[in-house]
């Protein structure tokens, strides 16, 4: 399966940042959310409470409210600055519509998946991973080994464990290393 790694997404982001607080915005949460690029254009303004997005998915996936997450290390991956940033120039256009198009209301899907093109393309990433949905894979590759599966599986929106199962890429050695560590823990003096 095809992800960003992270040197990647980051070049993303920063060519993103540089063109235009919207986009920069747009794709951070993406990411952060996994959003497809038919969830991201469907947000709403009111989808945004109390530092928190509430994500309605599609395909049958999990209804989130996640919170909106900053990060100390990476000024890239601060979601709350870059959505602060979008709203202090978003245009009133008077639609409810988060991420607005330039003639006004939401964006659509195929906006979305053209926007993300253009800015990888530009940031120097490769052909096949020139696609929106590569975020929810990236987002889901990075964070796979770094937390408990099943609160990935709420992270991601995923109703059924499978699907989360597929980015879980173990082998012999990590895995024995994994329950010795756990064997340690459990039977300490």
């Amino acid at each position: 399966m095809e992800f960003l790694t992270e040197k990647e997404l980051l070049a993303v982001l920063a060519t993103a940042k540089k063109e235009s607080a919207r986009n920069f915005a747009m794709i951070l949460v993406s990411y952060k959310h996994a959003l497809r690029a038919s969830e991201a254009a469907a947000l709403t303004l009111g989808d945004l409470k109390d530092d928190c997005i509430d994500v309605k998915r599609k395909k049958g996936s999990l209804h989130t409210i996640q919170p909106l997450m900053p990060h100390k290390g990476e000024p890239l991956l601060d979601e709350v600055k870059a959505i602060r940033a979008w709203l202090r120039v978003r245009p009133d256009d008077g639609s409810r519509a988060l991420f607005t198009s330039q003639k006004g209301g939401e964006l659509s899907r195929e906006q979305v998946h053209r926007i993300f093109k253009g800015i990888a393309k530009r940031a120097g990433i490769p052909g096949s991973k020139r696609f929106v949905h590569i975020l929810k894979h990236s987002r889901a590759s990075h964070l796979v080994g770094n937390m408990d599966i099943a609160l990935l599986r709420q992270l991601l929106g995923h109703r059924n464990i499978q699907n989360t199962m597929v980015y879980a890429h173990a082998n012999d050695k990590q895995a024995s290393r994994a329950a010795m560590a756990a064997e340690m823990a459990a039977f300490r003096k």
